[in-house]
């Protein structure tokens, strides 16, 4: 195997990561795909923003209007954030466990591919007749009767995404579960790898009821089925169940491996032990545990009837008490700590009053009398953001500049990390603060102008001035980002000088095999215990030795391909048909449409016979390549 330090051409690179079962290669993917589709999702929110600075403006119009704020949900949630924390995931647990890749290294390649090739579906409705309108939660009773395809590429666009992450799900369960070095017992995990695994579980119970929701309403749309019409016998409600039984888990997907970043950062960078390990394992499995107890509390206002209503309620206050747990024990962990203000310590810092301040709107909206007034408001509005930007995107923005220097050897500039920082929390805070008030004043959300003299200009105006502001702080990243690159400025092991767990052992770049020999884990904070007692080498749990290693693949690619073509036949089959809806029927036959997705489906099961018939037995990296690498860090090293 080439040494990762040679230098390459363009497209042998392309091609090694098309091909790529290496996590930390796909890490690298997911961030990059889930970067783009994060840009996306901002532009989004900018022309939404754009459009209600003003009242009676029609920069967009009502319809495109309804485009965008069903595209930036779903960009954001699907292909944003979801990729960006797998890609963390990705770079780390591996490395925190000791092992030498995930348990399924073809399935983790396929994972990130479907991911990418529904996400480029999804958004070229733009360029092809529309994009969905109907919310990102897409109700049936709208999506039912949307005009052209913009819903289908919404519906299968997730399909083939939302098998990618379903796939890696089961893969990092399996991965934590069978592939602990030896000593790494469940309670010497570290917080990142202890979330991952329950967002994971979460990940493989909460997939299902969304990938059948959007089943029943492709046949629905396109086949004539009656699962959701209620003219035919069908019920809309049924969507809202199957949805929200995703939805909600979904809420805590995002926030827990977001949560395991924050408790590295807090450890790291406090020079303290996480405070109340213990505790703070049980609160992220019993808020795993609830969070598929209070899906209806987003259907208040549906008509459940008063038991319905009074039990979900009280789910929905309990579940505060395990995420209060993890609060006060950050607190406690920072307290009397040795702090040092870097970059991700700040977003951590900041993570704390602002996540608090979104947990107790969703604690207001537990109470359903009050949700009734809330509900269709724009303090509704504020209070997702408050818990997904306060919380999912601080996480990501604070695991980027903490993990960066370990999936790229270099590090981001803390001077460009800080100015960015202040830009992105002081227009976060501006954006949304005043939107509660808003909402509370009585704007509904999800219209696209407002009448003057209501009492909502200026708090518009200073809410869409708060936008740009994160819009410029991201600017910001990405020029920090590409002035990173361009100066390459390597740095060493354990960049961060307090590194406590064992992916901060590894020398950087990580060798592609990740670990020379098995580590032998003597307690919790692995790595930190070694740099105590034993210099910061860690004790191996084996000889030095051949080890097998999976050969990269192209098959990966190949199936998201053709799935990514035989979504393209089915979205154009029953166009025209007079089996289809009233809003497919409508629309021009495609005579090719048929063949289209037979050539699809036909490239996926070559594909997978090609994978089930030829033996791949991988390769073995042998010890002399190994003591060569180990060398050459030494010499790195000096």
């Amino acid at each position: 195997m080439a040494s990762a330090t040679k230098k390459r051409g363009v497209g042998p690179v392309i091609w090694d990561y098309m091909t790529t079962v290496d996590h930390k290669k796909i890490a690298i993917l997911y961030l990059i795909a889930g970067g783009f589709f994060f840009a996306l999702g901002g532009i989004e929110a900018m022309l939404i923003r754009i459009q209600l600075a003003v009242p009676n403006n029609d920069f967009l119009s009502a319809g495109l209007f309804n485009e965008v704020i069903t595209m930036h949900g779903t960009t954001m949630i699907f292909l944003a954030a979801m990729p960006l924390l797998f890609a963390f995931m990705n770079a780390t647990v591996p490395l925190q466990i000791g092992a030498r890749d995930v348990a399924f290294p073809f399935l983790n390649s396929l994972g990130v591919w479907l991911f990418i090739f529904g996400g480029i579906f999804l958004n070229l409705s733009w360029f092809m007749g529309g994009a969905p309108d109907a919310g990102w939660t897409s109700y049936a009773s709208l999506s039912i009767k949307s005009p052209g395809h913009g819903i289908d590429f919404y519906a299968l666009g997730l399909q083939i995404a939302g098998a990618g992450t379903l796939i890696s799900g089961i893969n990092f369960v399996t991965t934590i579960i069978s592939m602990r070095a030896p000593g790494m017992t469940y309670m010497r995990m570290p917080l990142m790898t202890w979330t991952t695994l329950v967002a994971s579980v979460l990940i493989v119970f909460a997939f299902p009821p969304l990938t059948i929701g959007l089943f029943l309403l492709t046949f629905d749309r396109m086949f004539g089925s009656s699962f959701f019409l209620v003219e035919t016998g069908g019920n809309t409600i049924i969507w809202e169940h199957l949805f929200w039984i995703f939805g909600h888990p979904e809420v805590y997907i995002l926030i827990l491996p977001a949560f395991g970043i924050f408790s590295e950062i807090f450890a790291t960078f406090a020079r303290k032990r996480l405070f109340g390990y213990s505790a703070m394992v049980f609160a992220t499995v019993l808020i795993g545990f609830f969070g598929f107890m209070v899906w209806a509390h987003h259907m208040f206002t549906v008509g459940l009837g008063p038991t319905a209503n009074a039990i979900f309620s009280v789910a929905t206050m309990a579940i505060a008490v395990p995420t209060g747990i993890k609060i006060f024990n950050w607190i406690f962990t920072i307290w009397g700590g040795s702090i040092e203000f870097t970059t991700p310590m700040l977003y951590a810092l900041a993570f704390i009053p602002s996540f608090v301040m979104g947990g107790v709107t969703g604690i207001m909206q537990a109470a359903a009398p009050a949700d009734y007034q809330y509900h269709d408001s724009y303090f509704i509005v504020a209070h997702f953001h408050y818990v997904i930007v306060g919380g999912v995107v601080f996480g990501l923005l604070a695991g980027l500049h903490y993990y960066w220097p370990l999936m790229f050897g270099t590090m981001l500039s803390e001077k460009l990390g800080k100015i960015s920082f202040v830009l992105f929390v002081a227009g976060f805070h501006m954006t949304f603060l005043i939107q509660h008030f808003l909402g509370l004043w009585g704007m509904p959300r999800r219209v696209f102008t407002y009448l003057d003299g209501q009492g909502y200009n200026t708090s518009n105006m200073i809410s869409t001035v708060g936008a740009l502001m994160m819009a410029v702080a991201v600017i910001i990243l990405l020029i920090n980002i590409i002035i990173t690159v361009a100066k390459n400025q390597k740095v060493g092991r354990d960049p961060w000088g307090d590194g406590r767990t064992l992916e901060w052992s590894l020398p950087l770049p990580v060798p592609h095999y990740n670990f020379a020999q098995t580590p032998l884990i003597r307690g919790l904070d692995a790595y930190w215990i070694e740099k105590k007692e034993n210099d910061g080498k860690m004790m191996p749990a084996e000889s030095l030795d051949d080890f097998h290693m999976p050969n990269n693949s192209i098959i990966p690619f190949v199936i998201s391909l053709g799935l990514f073509v035989a979504a393209f036949g089915a979205l154009h089959f029953a166009s025209g048909k007079e089996w289809a809806i009233d809003a497919v029927s409508d629309l021009p036959q495609h005579p090719w449409a048929l063949w289209v997705l037979i050539l699809g489906l036909a490239i996926v099961f070559i594909s997978m016979g090609v994978r089930s018939w030829k033996d791949d037995l991988g390769y073995y990296v042998t010890k002399e390549e190994v003591l060569k690498d180990l060398e050459e860090q030494e010499r790195g090293a000096k």
